[in-house]
């Protein structure tokens, strides 16, 4: 069964590692894993795709959960929920044909054009998971030079603010990792 968790960490230094290195330590594979900065810049939250059952997941989560600058961890999963992956790729094509239908290909995927060469085109996509396979599968004859993706990010729908955004909002900042947790909980 395939999992996402969303993690809101602490913004400071080694703690991608930090959660990375446990999880792999206890021999647990991560599909996907996308971090970026919140809107509150002292947080940062991580995407992780994890495949397993419930009682792995919940091995996940009490594992992430004893992390000090792990704040809190949700599963996703079970939620109505957005997410998107990006992708550049860069297909070998030279003028003509190819590279008339790479950009064809490109626009029915809603993708775009981002650099053209004399003997390549690099595509960005974003879209669901299936939606870059797809693309990646009809290009895939044409010729792949190179290929890079971002990892899947979620966001629960139209939920309500959490305390974190209220509180940021409100210019409420907590400093310790005390006050972090509970201004969370």
């Amino acid at each position: 069964m395939r999992h996402v968790l969303s993690a809101t960490v602490q913004n400071v230094p080694g703690v991608l590692a930090h959660v990375s290195g446990m999880l792999a330590s206890r021999g647990y594979n991560i599909d996907s894993l996308a971090v970026g900065e919140t809107e509150d810049r002292r947080f940062s939250r991580m995407t992780f795709v994890l495949r397993g059952d419930d009682r792995v997941l919940d091995q996940v989560r009490r594992q992430l959960e004893k992390i000090v600058t792990v704040v809190r961890v949700d599963d996703i999963s079970s939620r109505n929920y957005v997410e998107r992956d990006l992708m550049l790729i860069k297909i070998a094509a030279t003028a003509g044909a190819t590279r008339t239908e790479v950009k064809e290909l490109a626009e029915v995927f809603r993708g775009r054009v981002v650099d053209v060469a004399a003997d390549s085109i690099v595509v960005e996509i974003s879209g669901t998971e299936k939606k870059i396979e797809g693309f990646i599968e009809l290009i895939r004859p044409l010729g792949i030079l190179e290929l890079v993706r971002t990892g899947r990010i979620a966001m629960v729908r139209g939920s309500p603010p959490t305390r974190e955004l209220t509180e940021a909002a409100d210019g409420a900042r907590p400093t310790d990792e005390a006050s972090v947790r509970e201004s969370l909980a």
